[in-house]
């Protein structure tokens, strides 16, 4: 099994297999149509008051690393999301924040892969 992240942003390539979008909202100036999303799952996005919370800082990316990986403790969602992967050989997490490396999906992609290191940094 692969799971990576990219950019909804980015042209989509065969090699993303299943497209999963994780934001809590639908990115800005991006048709549906042309998103080529497999499935939005925004049950398992930060809470709203975290997202604003967060607002994509680097300096507190640590701390929203250990709040969001409590809700996600927390949120059942995830074991629908666990099962979409165990589904296919490769799996692609969207999401629609400019910082690709400090962005919930990277925690996510960690999370389901059991990688409990800090935040990845250059």
């Amino acid at each position: 099994m692969t799971l990576q992240v990219k950019r909804v942003y980015e042209d989509a390539a065969p090699g993303d297999g299943f497209r999963v979008l994780v934001d809590r909202l639908w990115p800005r100036g991006v048709r549906k149509a042309d998103a080529h999303v497999d499935l939005w799952e925004k049950q398992v996005a930060p809470s709203t008051e975290l997202r604003t919370w967060f607002h994509h800082d680097p300096e507190r990316m640590e701390e929203f690393q250990a709040r969001y990986r409590a809700e996600l403790d927390e949120n059942p969602a995830v074991d629908d999301l666990r099962r979409v992967v165990a589904e296919h050989d490769t799996v692609t997490l969207l999401f629609g924040a400019k910082d690709t490396e400090h962005n919930e999906a990277v925690v996510l992609r960690d999370y389901l892969t059991g990688d409990e290191g800090g935040p990845r940094r250059a």
